[in-house]
């Protein structure tokens, strides 16, 4: 799956998980109104990829971290999506976790 995949899939997930339009998300990342709702249908469709500067902007509107964009399974998705939500004390005991886990 090439990244316009991942990326047109998860952007579209973020944007449902906080219940907003594409011509909303738009707007609140910074696009003008007028060509807001065509510009995130061409995202979503993946006919486009916004540069890194705009993901940042769409990251910080849906409240997920740029990396969740390109997640290429659903339980990495999830765990970005956790990760961003925690406190820095709640991710160095999951970062424990894991690496124990994993037997490091």
């Amino acid at each position: 799956m090439p990244d316009s995949t991942y990326f047109s899939r998860r952007l579209r997930e973020a944007r449902q998980r906080i219940g907003l339009s594409q011509k909303a998300l738009g707007v609140k990342a910074g696009i003008d109104p007028f060509s807001a709702s065509p510009r995130m249908n061409q995202y979503e469709k993946g006919k486009h990829l916004p540069d890194l500067l705009m993901m940042e902007h769409l990251a910080n509107a849906t409240g997920v971290p740029v990396a969740y964009f390109f997640a290429q399974n659903d339980c990495l998705a999830e765990l970005l999506l956790l990760w961003s939500e925690m406190d820095e004390a709640k991710r160095s005991e999951l970062l424990v976790a894991a690496k124990n886990l994993a037997g490091l």
